[in-house]
């Protein structure tokens, strides 16, 4: 007979996969016919856009392009510098056991390394080295047996659990666009240069919706008809609501940006200004903190019962830490005399991870890319690297997952005697933490037919080692409070192997159940 119980249900997310990925993509570019040949690349740059991933039956496949732009001298007396811009094109297939169509996907990719070859005056290879950190995700819904009403006779073990219950998730494209501004004085020639970083990221929910905001940092690098290099920078407010229902203002949400695509050129409409069009995915996954109470064990000992244990693996423990470190260092790069900056790059490097007891170490540097010129107007690329470390502690962070995401705030260079520099950097670091557990969940109960009566009123019972009330109790089909109070046991979770225990017989009450 099927026993009556009380049950509840409970949106799981538990991460599939969580992995790197480096992917090397290579071409070859010839030089537009309205271009002079080049005699040797100055320095070279890359946006990288997704702009589609899926998930299939043990892999990913992603598709995406790499905005490149590769700075060259040219063979031409009126020319000392010119642009190249394309884009490199992927696509690639990424076996991971285990992942499921249908699955999230959570994706980042970052640029590692991007190299060129010039194979002659007219054409030039390419090799670009792209990091993906990728995260799969599974949703599901299951239904537990949560407790069990007037349960005479039945004794259960339960466990109070703190899980993060998957409210929902949602996404919305976002096409950010602007015109920005250069000098009234130049005359516009060619984009030498394009960077775009999205920072400042701001979340706020509110009933059944979430406002994201972010920034779009574009910092361009352009060439004049009389050969002078300028730069400009703006930032481009990247705004927008995604609906998830049942969403409140108590709830944790994970925000993640993708970049699908992006149009960086003059603007045709006007003079003395550049448009910027980005296309950004935005990815949000909203949890709720729940408390259980999960049956672990149970038994009648008057009937025998019959019941249908599962382990779900669930998240728990989700947060955001969110700190500013500040990095103040002198570097020297040799021969910087006579010499301007005119535009910098800076890209994290995590080298080293570390979980000592609850506090999280790493170490990595600052790979700072500098671009030159004198006064001839000659251009040259520099890169100098700064060490950093970051330490946090944590409670309970050694059993956790954790991602590590680091945004440049503001930066300053300071150009001083002897080739020194002043870097002071401010950077914004990003812990996403959360730890996948196991859960035992019971779905169905039914009692089988009477237990076989033990023929005794009360018995002694020596404790061995690895006893527990709730073993012995089940073992002679009594109970723990039982046992406790005969014994004059106060913390039933303590007692010692050797310990002489009295085991009262259990007074038979009929199991209520259906069927």
């Amino acid at each position: 007979m099927i026993v009556e119980t009380i049950k509840e249900n409970l949106n799981i997310n538990k991460l599939i996969a969580n992995r790197k990925e480096l992917l090397v993509v290579e071409g070859d570019m010839i030089v537009p016919d309205a271009k002079p040949d080049i005699i040797n690349t100055i320095g070279t740059s890359g946006v990288v856009s997704i702009y589609k991933k899926e998930v299939l039956e043990g892999k990913i496949r992603v598709d995406g392009n790499i905005n490149t732009y590769i700075m060259y001298m040219a063979d031409d007396e009126n020319d000392r510098i010119r642009s190249l811009i394309t884009d490199l094109d992927f696509s690639e297939n990424i076996q991971i056991p285990n992942v499921q169509e249908g699955m999230n996907c959570k994706l980042e990719a970052v640029l590692k390394s991007i190299e060129t070859k010039v194979i002659n005056g007219r054409k030039i290879g390419i090799k670009a080295t792209i990091e993906l950190n990728i995260k799969i995700y599974s949703n599901e819904e299951i239904e537990f047996v949560r407790d069990i009403p007037d349960a005479q006779g039945i004794q259960m073990l339960k466990e109070n659990l703190n899980v993060n219950s998957l409210v929902g998730m949602g996404e919305n494209k976002i096409f950010a666009k602007d015109t920005i501004a250069i000098r009234t004085e130049d005359n516009f020639a060619e984009i030498l240069k394009a960077n775009v970083i999205i920072g400042d990221k701001d979340i706020k929910i509110s009933y059944n919706k979430i406002l994201t905001k972010a920034e779009a940092e574009i910092k361009i690098l352009y060439l004049t008809e009389d050969n002078q290099i300028r730069s400009v920078s703006a930032k481009i407010p990247i705004v927008g609501f995604i609906d998830i229902p049942n969403v409140t203002e108590e709830n944790i949400s994970n925000v993640d940006y993708e970049i699908k695509n992006i149009i960086i050129k003059p603007n045709s409409a006007e003079e003395h200004s550049i448009y910027v069009e980005i296309e950004v995915s935005v990815i949000a996954f909203v949890y709720e903190n729940k408390q259980i109470q999960l049956i672990q064990d149970l038994y009648s000992p008057t009937e025998n019962l019959e019941f249908n244990q599962r382990k779900v693996v669930t998240i728990t423990g989700k947060q955001m830490n969110v700190e500013k470190k500040e990095i103040r260092e002198r570097i020297n790069l040799a021969g910087l005399e006579n010499k301007n900056i005119i535009d910098v790059d800076i890209v994290p490097i995590i080298k080293e991870e570390n979980k000592t007891n609850n506090r999280l170490s790493y170490i990595g540097e600052l790979e700072i890319n500098f671009v030159l010129s004198n006064s001839d107007l000659q251009v040259e690329t520099r890169t100098a690297n700064i060490p950093f470390e970051y330490n946090v502690d944590i409670d309970g962070i050694g059993n956790s997952n954790v991602e590590l995401l680091i945004e440049v705030l503001n930066q300053d260079f300071i150009v001083q005697d002897g080739g020194n520099v002043s870097c002071n950097i401010d950077l914004k670091m990003i812990l996403d933490i959360s730890r996948n557990i196991t859960i035992n969940v019971i779905d169905d109960v039914q009692t089988t037919g009477e237990r076989e009566e033990e023929d005794y009123s009360i018995l002694m019972y020596i404790v061995k080692p690895g006893d527990s009330l709730w073993k012995i109790a089940k073992e002679f089909g009594s109970s723990v409070e039982d046992i406790a109070r005969t014994n004059g046991i106060e913390d039933e979770n303590r007692i010692n192997p050797g310990q002489k225990l009295f085991i009262p017989h259990y007074t038979r009450i009929p199991v209520m159940s259906n069927g």
